[in-house]
């Protein structure tokens, strides 16, 4: 519990209904879940504004409320906020007794990567010995406890609470996907980062920030608006993280795989087998933790594949040397690292390799198959799920990136699928989705073998495949039951093939 007027201390009160002190002792957002002596604060939502369930909170036990307009049907304390949002996150922040500052915080962007590029930073800092948090589109991990995550980035007042749960149990290092939506909702709002980074940004989410121009803003204010007592750990060889190199008071430290210019280099990278050997070249020293790093080097072996995990690993490194981790820890971390689900996953490899991989974007599409074109293969099979719900301007430029690289993988055929049975109502595929898909393909005269469910598709892959191919299911929403579809497709083909021998 605590006085509301030290609570509201954290906050720009612009107009006070009905004043009086109180002791609270809880702060809520949601009605269902206010309790008696909560603060409620109503929260302007996409979908639905929280002023309109004041009713509902103050039945449940609210004593006051943060609001934007006073609603003077309730005798209860409002006080009115220009943005109830920021009040949120600065509410919970005060509340929870502002937890981010007692613990190494490492917030984690990019269009692409946040997932996997997390879960390294993870499994590094725990094999370091450090006591851990994770947050992010999985789960929320909280030292040896784990729940299910609802949102990339959770609402602010449930993240301060998830951090606060990581104080009380001694976490040191908390590192946390950030989404564009939590950057541009001010979920993070007072969240203080220790380090921050960002990989890549591509074209996604375009239609949820009006524009290609309003996400990449939202994007880059976790750099931009970075402390001076924090660290950004940025990619030369992405245009658009190399752009924030003097657009924030942190001090940066910068790597690249192509490029040289930077603290850290990549070089040396075979990726023959998909799966990356390189060495890491420490080009310009730099101090942290007390540690300071001179120009050396070090090798690494990935155990997940793909170019996008080089990339991912480089992020990973920095972070890790960032904060003391032992060479030797990440060396042996990465080469053990399984990777996360669905991301350049080798789901089968023996007469054939099948790979399983979101190809979201345009982004996500352009290094996976950079990736196959380091590979060792003989003939490329691609099961390409169409984007259901994403409009024509995604559908279209994921099949301009498909066909900018498919003369240099030898590509001129591509099975194609609706995924009709396998997706719910807010992704299947509009005719017009599925008419610039064609039309791309068209006019770079690839035959489109489109298949209305999934299986059919997988299976007219596998059916082709011979031995030393390499089949890629690629897509979101509608691959996400490719793999165990193709591999049951297998099981049935070999017991076939078994019963045929005997």
């Amino acid at each position: 519990m605590m006085q509301l007027e030290e609570l509201l201390r954290s906050i720009k009160v612009e107009r006070v209904y009905n004043d009086k002190d109180m002791r609270v002792n809880g702060v809520s957002y949601h009605s269902q879940k206010v309790s008696n002596g909560h603060l409620f604060v109503c929260v302007r939502g996409y979908k639905t504004d929280g002023h309109k369930y004041l009713a509902q909170a103050v039945a449940n036990g609210a004593v006051a409320a943060v609001v934007e307009e006073v609603q003077e049907a309730f005798d209860i304390p409002q006080f009115v906020v220009k943005n109830s949002r920021i009040a949120l996150a600065q509410l919970g922040d005060a509340f929870y007794d502002h937890p981010s500052k007692k613990m190494k915080m490492i917030g984690v962007t990019a269009t692409n990567g946040k997932t996997t590029t997390s879960y390294m930073i993870n499994a590094i800092l725990e094999n370091e010995g450090f006591k851990t948090g994770l947050i992010g589109t999985v789960s929320i991990k909280i030292d040896d406890t784990s729940i299910p995550a609802e949102l990339t980035t959770p609402e602010s007042l449930d993240l301060q609470n998830y951090l606060n749960q990581m104080v009380e149990k001694n976490v040191s290092h908390v590192c946390m996907e950030v989404s564009s939506a939590a950057l541009e909702t001010h979920r993070v709002e007072t969240v203080d980062y220790d380090i921050v980074s960002l990989n890549n940004v591509s074209r996604e989410h375009i239609d949820s920030h009006g524009s290609f121009e309003q996400y990449f803003e939202a994007k880059s204010s976790l750099i931009r608006n970075a402390s001076e007592r924090s660290i950004a750990v940025l990619n030369l060889d992405d245009p658009y993280s190399s752009s924030l190199v003097n657009q924030t008071k942190a001090k940066v430290i910068t790597f690249g795989v192509n490029s040289k210019e930077g603290h850290i280099h990549c070089k040396n990278l075979d990726l023959t087998t998909g799966r990356a050997k390189f060495t890491v070249e420490i080009l310009k020293a730099f101090k942290a933790n007390g540690a300071e790093y001179i120009p050396g080097e070090f090798d690494i072996e990935l155990s997940v594949p793909g170019l996008h995990s080089v990339y991912n690993s480089m992020v990973a490194i920095t972070v890790a040397l960032l904060s003391g981790v032992a060479v030797s820890t990440i060396q042996h971390t990465l080469k053990n690292f399984a990777g996360v689900e669905r991301r350049f996953e080798f789901i089968y490899e023996e007469d054939i390799k099948i790979i399983d991989d979101h190809f979201a974007n345009t982004g996500n599409i352009n290094v996976t198959l950079q990736t196959l074109k380091y590979m060792d293969y003989k003939k490329l099979h691609i099961v390409y799920a169409i984007r259901g719900e994403r409009g024509p301007t995604v559908n279209q430029e994921n099949a301009e990136a498909i066909v900018e690289w498919a003369a240099k993988l030898g590509l001129n055929e591509i099975i194609a699928t609706k995924s009709i049975s396998h997706v719910t109502a807010k992704d299947k595929v509009t005719d017009e989705e599925q008419r610039v898909f064609e039309e791309v393909m068209a006019e770079a005269r690839i035959q489109v073998d489109l298949y209305d469910e999934l299986p059919d598709a997988i299976a007219r892959a596998l059916n082709k495949a011979e031995e030393g191919d390499l089949v890629l299911l690629a897509g979101c929403q509608g691959m996400d039951h490719g793999a165990e579809i193709a591999l049951q497709l297998l099981r049935e083909k070999n017991e076939l093939r078994i019963e045929i021998l005997e």
